[in-house]
């Protein structure tokens, strides 16, 4: 049996929805919460009557936000829950270390309003800790990626304007289903209008975000995290079909989302993707795959892993030519 939530309870998730979201309506809270829009509204009466000011305005984009002078009570952490914060910034943003960039200037304010006791330990971790930038993170514009979120939680479409790896521009139409951080990249998996499908696109490559008037609704039981994996390897510039002599339930483990989807296949199962970068398909990922494949196709994937299998070749003639 689930437990019951009482009313006092359910009013301060509704305090920390508006904290998080202001001008939202009596109906998304209701949403939230997993109780109605009637609901909801008693759960502001009640924080109106505890003396916190929620003011509301009417209207198609009306809602309810905290009103002017309310004071939050102080941020209190534990021990172990303030050196947590230190370690998981510093594992995804090794640059902390120091105060020159937003992160570490943000950390730094943090552990200075720490308890002394507490501060001591937390500034030493953060001194003495040294961390490896992960090559492959890229660290988007705060900004844009509030905007980005701000939108995810108001289901409002957005219009953005987006730069590509090599250096093109183009603006487009997008409902922004989810922000999901993956392996130190950010990405809004959204529906794209322009394209006309769903897509997953780097945060740090999007320039410029504005919200439209135009609501929408994400589909149902969305895992953003499974969606993005699924999406990855489609609607990339370049196809790929690799063909691989063995069958899926041996293949299957070796091959990532952004690689592309595995069929079965008469020989054995076949790889259905698409890529940006060829030879990094080619070089990076094929290789490391422990069983004989055929590149049935595209043109640019060939081309990419007949030059590395020359390259192969050539290290191994026993006339070398010319080195390269």
């Amino acid at each position: 049996m689930t437990p019951r939530v009482s009313p006092a309870a359910r009013a301060l998730q509704t305090l920390e929805i508006l904290q998080i979201q202001p001008g939202t309506t009596a109906d998304q809270i209701g949403e939230r919460l997993g109780v109605t829009g009637r609901a909801a509204r008693r759960y502001v009466a009640i924080l109106r009557e505890a003396g916190i000011p929620v003011d509301s305005s009417r209207g198609r984009y009306g809602g309810y936000q905290l009103g002017r002078g309310m004071r939050l009570p102080p941020v209190t952490f534990t021990q172990d829950e303030a050196l947590g914060l230190v370690m998981a910034v510093l594992e995804g943003h090794p640059a902390a270390t120091g105060t020159g960039e937003l992160a570490g200037s943000a950390l730094a304010k943090v552990i200075r309003a720490l308890p002394a006791d507490v501060g001591r330990q937390a500034a030493a971790l953060r001194e003495y800790a040294s961390a490896a930038p992960d090559r492959s993170a890229a660290h988007p514009d705060p900004a844009v990626t509030s905007a980005l979120v701000v939108a995810v939680a108001s289901r409002r479409r957005v219009r953005l304007r987006y730069r590509t790896e090599s250096g093109s521009e183009w603006e487009a139409e997008a409902d922004p289903w989810a922000v999901v951080v993956r392996h130190g990249r950010w990405y809004l998996l959204c529906h794209s209008h322009r394209a006309g499908a769903v897509r997953s696109y780097r945060v740090d490559r999007v320039a410029a975000v504005e919200h439209t008037l135009h609501s929408f609704t994400p589909p149902d039981g969305l895992d953003p995290v499974a969606a993005l994996e699924e999406n990855l390897g489609a609607g990339w510039d370049f196809p790929a079909r690799v063909v691989f002599l063995a069958p899926p339930s041996e293949v299957a483990r070796w091959i990532r989302p952004p690689m592309g989807r595995l069929e079965p296949h008469p020989s054995g199962c076949v790889l259905i993707g698409s890529t940006s970068n060829p030879a990094m398909y080619a070089q990076e990922w094929l290789p490391v795959i422990p069983f004989a494949f055929r590149v049935e196709g595209g043109d640019e994937l060939r081309a990419a892993v007949a030059a590395l299998a020359s390259r192969y070749a050539a290290a191994v003639a026993d006339q070398p030519g010319q080195l390269t």
